[in-house]
């Protein structure tokens, strides 16, 4: 009689050589300092981002608020995902900044300008962030930040091309 058993669910089960090394070994002595101090920098911002999100709502014509008002809500998620980060790591709050200054854009295209390159800037430091990390479900979360902020550019490249020319 022939064997009724199911397939092998991948090739080698039940043993496997996984390809995952762990990132413990390429992280940098200075690396977790560097990335606390960078949650710390982007937390403080975040009172002048909601003055800008809010000038920018105010400015974004009737269609395109939609697409403003995600973007200003997935920054706010980062920070409070952020936030939630820094407190598991050190055990204390992330210092919240003391004032906002917050610099109005000459009109709605300059504060898309700025929004974009801001954008790609917060890419390269969530980078940083995600070097700083070793454990799997802070790095899941970095990415997240980051793959946000690749799609905030795109949104604001497109209301750029829109409004912009």
């Amino acid at each position: 009689m022939p064997s009724t058993s199911p397939p092998a669910p991948y090739p080698g089960y039940p043993f496997v050589t996984y390809r995952y090394y762990p990132t413990h070994m390429y992280t940098a002595v200075y690396a977790l300092p560097e990335a606390l101090r960078l949650i710390v920098e982007s937390v403080k911002a975040e009172r002048e981002d909601d003055l800008f999100y809010d000038y920018m709502l105010n400015a974004a014509p009737r269609d395109q608020k939609d697409i403003v008002a995600s973007i200003r809500d997935d920054e706010r998620k980062h920070g409070r995902m952020l936030r939630e980060i820094y407190w598991q790591v050190t055990g204390q709050e992330a210092p919240a900044a003391a004032e906002a200054t917050f610099e109005r854009p000459i009109n709605y295209c300059e504060g898309i300008r700025k929004a974009l390159f801001g954008e790609l800037g917060a890419v390269e430091r969530y980078r940083k962030v995600l070097n700083g990390f070793e454990f799997l479900p802070y790095r899941n979360m970095i990415t997240e930040i980051y793959t946000d902020e690749l799609r905030h550019a795109s949104k604001w490249n497109y209301l750029f091309t829109v409004n912009c020319r």
